[in-house]
């Protein structure tokens, strides 16, 4: 999970628990309010219904509690916050919505008064606090934007290491700030420049050594080829032979560590006779080609016919009883080959010179060309051993 939908689920829980507490607190409040309110004006109503007969006393009262005489409940809808049925009448205490006064309506008999109270302090007090709950609100959204700014240049960074990761080594972070990830980008550029220069000397060794190496090797071919037949000719042109080969899957190997793919979209059909192309095979008896159902690959179809081909020249390489068979499905190539199971798990004969000991008519390159090949595709290579039959299945997605 990335960082980013870390810091959303982080502000959304917080975000909802604020909202939350803000409700409580917002209930609470107003029910405390509430009791307030018809505590005090309970108060006042049992006053006046005490001195009912008393007029000045009744007015002394109202204009000591800043109460207005109305003549008739508001017409506007009110909440009952309190009623209490006396003998000869009742004291009612209500509420009109959305605002902070208060009417007191009280009946006895046939003196009736209705009266409203002024703004309420407590009510103002409330709405502040309101105010302030959503004011923390805002300040959490901002903030949430702000660490979302703050890590925005990771995504850059993230999408420029994977450029370089995938070849393209001139790719830089273009980030100016002085915090950490100012740093972070700064020692990325720095470390990508140091290894692209030691990949551009290694790539420039390595063309330098196959060419030095070839020549001298074309030359003993020459040479060979001048002196008379002997077991010691054929033996020579065999350690040329293999010289010759060792240089170039060595040179093969080394360039898919530094090589950027050109995809491009053909069918396994077009892989495989790709393939088998390459490898000249004298007797096509010995390859089974079954095609259930053929399907499009999007890759390198250079590179991708060279793992192919070595997982082929392998099977036939090292088939006890000819043909090998290649099988087409859904997404998969088969090759398969009648043989004993290999000694050890794959991941062994994926590393460079390794091999089992009983077959030494290599020198253990072919599987790790293969699982490069494959790697830098995101494809899947499956070993599997079923009916005395080796089996390597190339998963395409």
């Amino acid at each position: 999970m990335s960082i980013r939908k870390k810091v959303s689920i982080l502000f959304v829980t917080s975000l909802i628990l604020m909202i939350v507490i803000g409700l409580w607190i917002d209930n609470i409040n107003s029910q405390r309010i509430k009791d307030l309110v018809r505590d005090k004006y309970l108060k006042i109503s049992n006053e006046i219904l005490m001195t009912i007969d008393d007029k000045n006393k009744i007015d002394d009262i109202i204009k000591g509690h800043k109460l207005k005489i109305l003549s008739k409940e508001p017409d506007e809808k009110v909440e009952t916050i309190y009623y209490k049925p006396h003998t000869f009448g009742f004291i009612s205490i209500l509420q009109i919505p959305f605002e902070d006064e208060f009417i007191i309506h009280i009946k006895y008999l046939d003196d009736e008064y209705i009266l409203q109270s002024e703004d309420e302090t407590d009510l103002n007090e409330k709405m502040t606090l309101n105010i302030l709950v959503f004011l923390d609100i805002f300040v959490l959204f901002v903030i949430f934007l702000y660490i979302l700014k703050l890590l925005s240049p990771l995504k850059d960074i993230t999408k420029d290491m994977d450029d370089f990761a995938n070849g393209n080594f001139s790719s830089r972070v273009d980030i100016k700030s002085n915090d950490e990830i100012g740093a972070l980008a700064n020692t990325f550029n720095a470390m990508a420049s140091n290894l692209e220069e030691l990949i551009k000397t290694r790539e420039e060794l390595l063309r330098d050594i196959g060419h030095e190496l070839r020549t001298p090797i074309a030359k003993g071919k020459f040479v060979i080829e001048k002196f008379e037949e002997s077991s010691n000719k054929e033996l020579l042109k065999k350690i040329f032979s293999d010289l010759e080969r060792l240089t170039n899957e060595l040179i093969q190997l080394e360039k898919l560590n530094s090589s950027k793919l050109e995809y491009s979209t053909f069918s396994a059909e077009t892989l495989i006779v790709e393939s088998l192309g390459k490898l000249y095979i004298d007797d096509e008896s010995k390859v089974d080609l079954k095609i259930f159902k053929d399907f499009q690959i999007h890759a390198d179809l250079e590179y991708l016919t060279m793992a192919l081909k070595n997982l082929i020249d392998n099977a036939l390489k090292y088939s006890l009883n000819p043909p090998i068979k290649i099988e087409v499905d859904e997404n998969e190539i088969k090759v398969i080959n009648k043989g004993k199971r290999l000694s050890k798990e794959l991941e062994y004969y994926l590393k460079p010179f390794t091999q089992e000991l009983s077959q030494r008519d290599g020198f253990g390159l072919g599987l790790s060309i293969v699982n490069k090949i494959v790697a830098k595709h995101e494809f899947k290579l499956i070993y599997s051993y079923e009916n005395n039959s080796n089996i390597f299945t190339l998963v395409t997605n």
